[in-house]
């Protein structure tokens, strides 16, 4: 959004503040504009939606700077997470169970989501539910962070997926459902 300046502001009353900060009260248009170029300054419109509005004497392009300061240091301040995948299937040997969760705990500690899916693939896409999450959870049992599941069993076109993330809470064991 854009911010008014000077003329642009269409309220008849405005809050202005100076540019120190101080509370100047509610003033008419006319006067917080006349006391903006008396000061040397422009008037900006901060907060459109209050009533009155509130306006801000100030140099704007010094304004604009320091917005754009903020925006970017909450911007680098949050840190992206995306949605890693394991996938296995249901011959997968142990040591490269083992090998897999501990990548996704790395994953995890570093803070994203995983995806951990079990491949199906002819005859074995009929086998019963219980059996496949079984093998789905042979991994959860060997990671080694803490987790919380983000969205339980789905069926999708591939077979059974679960997807977990870091559990920021009490260190607890593994809260899975046996069927």
């Amino acid at each position: 959004m854009r911010e008014r300046i000077n003329n642009q502001i269409r309220a008849s009353e405005v809050r202005a503040i100076s540019n120190e900060g101080v509370n100047l009260g509610v003033l008419s248009i006319k006067d917080a504009l006349a006391e903006a170029t008396r000061l040397g300054f422009d008037l900006i419109e901060i907060s459109p939606n209050t009533n009155p509005p509130i306006v801000k004497i100030a140099n704007y392009g010094k304004y604009k700077y320091e917005q754009n300061k903020k925006q970017k240091k909450a911007k680098a301040g949050s840190k992206t997470t995306e949605t890693k995948s394991v996938q296995i299937k249901i011959g997968t040997g142990d040591n490269d169970l083992a090998m897999k969760a501990r990548k996704a705990s790395e994953w995890l500690k570093e803070g994203h989501r995983i995806k951990v899916e079990l491949f199906l693939s002819g005859r074995s896409k009929y086998m019963p539910d219980p059996f496949l999450k079984e093998r789905l959870d042979r991994v959860l049992h060997l990671i080694t962070e803490n987790f919380k599941i983000a969205e339980d069993y789905k069926k999708g076109p591939k077979g059974p997926t679960i997807t977990i993330e870091k559990d920021k809470g009490i260190i607890t064991p593994i809260n899975l459902k046996k069927e």
